[in-house]
């Protein structure tokens, strides 16, 4: 049936997500796209009630010029667009349209796409897109990272075929796992089962299957909030990474720093253990601070089916163990704070003993000294 099968309507999304600033003033962006390339929008979920599912701050959407894929089958246009978040993070967007194209050309196509700009590829269209975009934002983003930490992801859309298909029958006439894993050698069944394990269906004729790297979603209604919504879990991925690193970073200089001030002069060692303690408690707060708005970025209230491919998607990207250990690791910072405010708080009495104990001295040898 795969040959006889044809896409009517459909695209291959791939996504390329960059972190490229602590934070970015969405306001600014607003501002500084629309005096430089036109108008810009905030990105909200098309079909689900903002009361049922919604972002924390919407990110801003901005659409880019179309560009070319050299593919083996040809050139092919792609149109280009990207979403900026307010933690920092811009998410480009790659589609590729596709019309009237029988199952094994989609397929081939699908892989296609993804050797010529995925991460293995070192195609330079990522860094020219995010170079065009921070060029014209360069003002709204706060703090701006020297080496932008990324994230890809690769999405097989259908809106429909040459028939009415539910997803039964797409599953069972289709060999979904192949598209999903990118192997052309036969799968076992253990790992086709593995790659079919995150599937999510809410009618009878949509489909959502979800990998670590790839995703098909069968979206006969032409509704756009679950690409959405895996945008924000791989953006979220991609921020508490950036977290988890920046912690990993700190903890070994954080120690270096206090054994260093324990060798200093005790003269100068509260002020030292205080300086220290302070910078690290704003670390601890910053850090604090941007989990709670990660935590925040999509919030599921009302809309039971999307939450659940929502929690799917970061159980599956490994979100939640990455939290844990930033959680973990910001543990022993507020744990090495109070030891710095301590050892502080104790250099301080020792000071002022020896300062008691000199005055003393000094009040019993000066009155000899003036005789």
């Amino acid at each position: 049936m795969q040959h006889n099968l044809i896409i009517r309507d459909g695209a291959i999304i791939a996504y390329r997500l960059f972190g490229v600033a602590h934070e970015i003033d969405l306001k600014q962006v607003e501002g500084l796209w629309a005096s430089e390339a036109g108008a810009a929008r905030r990105g909200w979920l098309n079909a689900t009630p903002p009361k049922a599912m919604a972002f924390g701050v919407p990110p801003v959407a901005l659409p880019l010029g179309p560009v070319t894929l050299e593919l083996e089958g040809g050139s092919v246009a792609a149109e280009v667009t990207a979403r900026v978040y307010d933690f920092g993070t811009i998410s480009f967007a790659l589609r590729v349209p596709i019309k009237e194209m029988n199952w094994p050309l989609f397929v081939a196509q699908f892989g296609e796409v993804d050797h010529a700009i995925g991460h293995a590829s070192g195609t330079a269209i990522w860094a020219n897109l995010l170079r065009q975009v921070c060029g014209l934002l360069a003002q709204a983003l706060i703090r701006p990272v020297q080496s932008p930490l990324e994230e890809d992801y690769l999405i097989g859309l259908v809106h429909g075929f040459n028939e009415e298909l539910e997803a039964a029958a797409l599953l069972a006439n289709v060999d979904l796992a192949a598209l999903l894993s990118g192997e052309r050698r036969p799968l076992s069944e253990v790992t086709r089962q593995d790659l079919m394990r995150q599937r999510f269906s809410y009618y009878t004729d949509d489909l959502v299957l979800l990998t670590w790297a790839r995703a098909f979603i069968y979206e006969p209604r032409g509704d756009t909030d679950v690409i959405d919504v895996l945008e924000v879990a791989n953006a979220r991925l991609l921020e508490t990474r950036y977290f988890d690193e920046l912690l990993d970073a700190e903890l070994p200089r954080m120690y270096d720093l206090i054994n260093d001030v324990r060798r200093t002069n005790v003269l100068v060692a509260p002020r030292r253990f205080s300086t220290l303690a302070r910078r690290l408690y704003t670390l601890v707060a910053e850090v604090t601070e941007f989990s709670e708005k990660l935590d925040n970025a999509l919030q599921a209230t009302g809309d039971v089916y999307l939450a659940r491919i929502y929690a799917g998607a970061l159980d599956l990207f490994r979100v939640h163990a990455i939290s844990a250990a930033v959680d973990r690791k910001l543990a022993i910072l507020r744990d090495t704070y109070s030891a710095l405010h301590d050892e502080a708080s104790s250099a301080r009495g020792e000071l002022l003993e020896i300062l008691v104990v000199v005055l003393i001295a000094m009040e019993i040898v000066l009155p000899f000294l003036h005789k």
